[in-house]
């Protein structure tokens, strides 16, 4: 059975893990720069875990200036298979509490110039046509709702992801807008993040927390304070989910997945050579 290791990235919020053993610091250069921040290496019940602050410990790096290509690049470097990411966003519906889990299955991008290979451009040469359906590892989600309900923690087990540019929140018209595209959940990280996690063949999972209702609910008005303090309010609830969710995957053969992520990666590249990976045939 393939041994996982597990790369968290911290979303608004949530910057450390101090709940990790034998934690070392570790500086990894990459062919696109350095990540956002130096990455914690540790283990939870004997599993190897990993965490990256995304914006930075200080949380200082705009969403569109994250150098996401080195981020998944560092840590596909030091041998994750899995990515658990956490993100804060708006909710688009009303069911959606805020406090309230989401587990992304698709998204809709709405950024604006932001790299989302590594492949052309200043990259490796040739093209990924990467397929997003899945874009996000189902099994992992599965095992992450059991854990969520094994919690009584309130989680949505699908889930559609607007990612605006930000930093800027949305305008009431681009809320309303978003809400009639039947999406759920809105933030401003999960693309790239997640297209480079999938060309380089990476199991990649998003915890989405809802903080607000975004501008849509006439009750309800964003901002950087009020989200700021439900995330203060959840972040212990979500190491709970993370500390407990660790080692229920680590119950699972992820030989089969592992390889089927890789194989996916290697096969959408043409005109270059594909990242290196083990596959197996």
């Amino acid at each position: 059975m393939s041994r996982i290791k597990i790369g968290i990235i911290g979303g608004s919020g949530f910057y450390k893990m101090e709940e990790l053993q034998e934690q070392r610091e570790v500086v990894v250069s990459t062919p696109f720069g350095s990540p956002s921040a130096p990455i914690v290496e540790g283990r939870v019940d004997g599993v190897d875990v990993c965490m990256l602050a995304r914006h930075g410990l200080e949380h200082t790096i705009l969403p569109g200036d994250i150098n996401y290509r080195a981020n998944i690049w560092a840590l596909k470097e030091i041998g994750v298979t899995h990515i658990l990411s956490v993100s804060a966003c708006g909710s688009l519906k009303e069911e959606i509490s805020p406090g309230s889990f989401v587990l992304l299955d698709s998204f809709l991008d709405r950024t604006q110039g932001r790299v989302q290979s590594f492949y052309g451009g200043d990259g490796f040469k040739g093209v990924a046509h990467t397929p997003m359906e899945p874009a996000f590892c189902s099994r992992t989600r599965s095992v992450l709702e059991k854990v969520c309900l094994n919690l009584n923690y309130k989680v949505f087990n699908s889930g559609t992801v607007v990612t605006i540019q930000g930093p800027r929140f949305s305008s009431k018209a681009e809320s309303k807008m978003y809400r009639s595209l039947d999406a759920s959940v809105i933030n401003m990280t999960t693309v790239p993040e997640v297209c480079l996690a999938k060309e380089a063949g990476i199991s990649y999972t998003c915890l989405a927390l809802a903080t607000d209702y975004d501008c849509w609910k006439e009750d309800n008005q964003v901002d950087t304070p009020s989200v700021l303090r439900v995330l203060r309010e959840n972040v212990s609830r979500v190491k709970v989910l993370l500390l407990a969710l660790i080692p229920e995957l680590n119950k699972e053969d992820w030989n089969q997945t592992i390889q089927e992520h890789r194989t996916v990666a290697a096969n959408s590249v043409l005109g270059g050579e594909c990242l290196k990976f083990d596959v197996q045939e």
